[in-house]
């Protein structure tokens, strides 16, 4: 909330505009007044159009200069509000919404520095292709460049990051015929656009006075549709895009991450052309099967691993891995990549894409699955990544199961394991979707897995989680110490409402876990090295989470913590299960759960 200014009360609409007030000899406070019910009658017609168009949340930040908009979402009564304080959680939980529902969420702030706190859900959701539609209030054109109160530019504030911006008038009865047409296309540009769902922008002015009655609305449609509606374009797989998946390559690989499509259809096309399946559990295909890869991180950092399982394409689906190790392996030469790329996003950082395809990837896969010749491949190569996978489930098991007490990735693989199949596990973009990816074991009906991997920063975890949690509960959130600490915030509120359900698992290592696996916990004074990348704070984290009234339990093995989820995971409100972990430790136990796998290969593939 970044500042309130004085409010007017309420000014009645005499029907007319406030320039024929003027001709009238109305006078200016006349004038004002009917300034102020086309304002109101501006914002009740944008929720109508957005309520016609299926939106159903709406998150408000509160102040002063946006109040046409937050009383008509309000008084319009057909959508769930959602009130936050900080504009910067408010963007997030919005960000969680829309993840959560698949639809766009509307999020309101007042003028200034509230607009720009919104700047990283903003970009989140431009990356990670969030639709949001992103509504700042701002003050008249005689306020701009005078030095009033809560004043900036905010035209074009979010630059690139928003698949389409409006800077909007303040409205006046002579233009309500576009009011209806802007609220679609705003709608429509967030989840139909040509680049995919993202957010969009709407910079609208208001003057004084704020508070009015709407008086009549322009007619909508009267079928009750919004104004536009626009179809979300999906993408078919044509003839020569199914031969580029499957022409005659015997050594294939499918890799899967977020966004890769319907975990049944990446599988069928799998099994018809007896390839292996690199499943992130992101994807939601990390389930038993043939051909099923869970363990590809430990899999790859053998350099044997790597020569005898160099595939000859690599088909990309979803998002990438976050794995260094299977971004190396990737990286050889001779290899031939296959982008599957509906949305026209270039996730192609190392640029090894031969071809790009911008079919939808269920589609793609079910294409594949039924118009695949005679299998390419021979049975030999999927049963080598199948063997390989055995091996390095039982080492990582043997690895982490034989150490008392807690360690991290044995935290990450029993929290897949444990949550039930209806639960969304929200994984903090540090360690834990590391540990995640490169330790949760297949399982069948695996929980949904969500992530900001957009930018992979750590900011607004918890208040996109809780965001996931108003939509659809129970949620759990593996997250760091540091990454708790820097959204913290967010749980503001959050313990008073009794109908979510989110539970939140902090690893507490006393500081930036995943600076210890880089070059700098090696090549710098340990306390330089602590000054700059371990920053270990003195805050308590359970003491924080006490004073937002979240309740707090606390686990020191895998029977306590299966325990913890079991009590909290489902039940109503916002708690915590804390975990006490050493961050030296973690380095070496990571070091030797790597060691153990690759010993096991070596084992497998040594002739006997």
């Amino acid at each position: 909330m970044a500042g309130r200014e004085p409010m007017d009360g309420y000014a009645a609409d005499t029907g007319g505009g406030a320039q024929a007030a003027r001709d009238t000899g109305g006078g200016a406070q006349a004038a004002r007044d009917i300034e102020g019910g086309a304002q109101a009658a501006f914002a009740a017609t944008l929720v109508d159009e957005w309520v016609r168009a299926g939106l159903s949340d709406a998150v408000i930040a509160p102040g002063s200069r946006s109040t046409p908009l937050a009383l008509a979402l309000a008084e319009d009564g057909r959508t769930r509000l959602h009130i936050r304080l900080d504009e910067r959680a408010a963007g997030f939980l919005a960000l969680g919404l829309s993840r959560a529902t698949g639809r766009a969420t509307v999020v309101v702030t007042t003028s200034g520095t509230a607009s720009a706190e919104l700047h990283p859900a903003v970009a989140e959701a431009d990356l990670a292709g969030v639709p949001m539609v992103v509504c700042t209030a701002d003050r008249p054109p005689e306020l701009q460049g005078v030095g009033a109160p809560q004043t900036m530019v905010q035209t074009g504030l979010y630059g690139s990051a928003v698949r389409w911006a409006v800077a909007v008038a303040v409205p006046e009865r002579s233009q309500d015929g576009m009011w209806r047409s802007l609220a679609a296309r705003a709608v429509a540009e967030a989840e139909a656009g040509p680049s995919g769902p993202g957010p969009v922008h709407l910079n609208l002015a208001f003057r004084d006075p704020l508070v009015a009655r709407p008086g009549p609305l322009p007619p909508g449609r009267a079928d009750g549709r919004p104004w536009h509606h626009v179809g979300r374009r999906v993408p078919t797989a044509t003839p020569a895009d199914v031969a580029a998946v499957a022409g005659r390559h015997e050594r294939g690989v499918l890799l899967v991450g977020a966004g890769a499509g319907d975990p049944v259809a990446v599988h069928a096309a799998a099994s018809a052309l007896r390839w292996p399946v690199l499943a992130d559990p992101r994807s939601g295909a990390r389930t038993p099967g043939p051909g099923t890869v869970a363990a590809a991180d430990a899999i790859l950092r053998s350099p044997d691993a790597r020569d005898r399982l160099r595939p000859e394409v690599v088909v990309h689906l979803g998002e990438r891995w976050a794995s260094r190790a299977v971004a190396d392996w990737l990286r050889q030469p001779g290899i031939r990549h296959v982008l599957v790329d509906p949305d026209w996003r270039w996730r192609d950082p190392d640029r090894l894409a031969a071809t790009v395809l911008r079919s939808d990837p269920t589609a793609l896969c079910r294409a594949v699955a039924e118009s695949a010749p005679e299998p390419p491949a021979q049975p030999e190569w999927r049963t080598a990544w199948a063997s390989a996978e055995a091996t390095a489930q039982a080492a990582v098991a043997d690895a982490l199961d034989g150490r008392a007490g807690l360690t991290e990735p044995r935290v990450a693989r029993t929290l897949f394991d444990a949550l039930p199949t209806e639960a969304t596990l929200v994984v903090g973009s540090s360690m834990p979707v590391r540990d995640l990816e490169w330790f949760a074991a297949p399982r069948h009906r695996p929980p949904a897995v969500l992530a900001n991997r957009g930018v992979n920063g750590i900011d607004g975890t918890i208040a996109t989680a809780l965001g996931v949690a108003a939509a659809r509960s129970p949620v759990a959130v593996l997250l760091g110490d540091l990454t708790f600490l820097h959204d913290a915030g967010a749980l503001l509120g959050a313990a008073e409402a009794p109908d979510m359900s989110c539970t939140l698992v902090v690893v507490d290592n006393h500081g930036g876990g995943i600076f210890s696996f880089l070059p700098q916990a090696s090549h710098l004074p340990e306390d330089t090295f602590e000054l700059l990348f371990g920053t270990p704070q003195a805050a308590d984290v359970c003491a924080v989470a006490a004073a937002y009234g979240v309740g707090v339990v606390r686990a020191s093995d895998e029977g306590e913590l299966r325990s913890a989820l079991k009590e909290k995971v489902g039940s109503p409100g916002v708690s915590m299960i804390h975990l006490r972990t050493d961050r030296t430790a973690n380095v070496a136990v990571h070091d030797r759960t790597h060691r153990t796998v690759a010993r096991a290969l070596e084992e497998l593939w040594t002739p006997r």
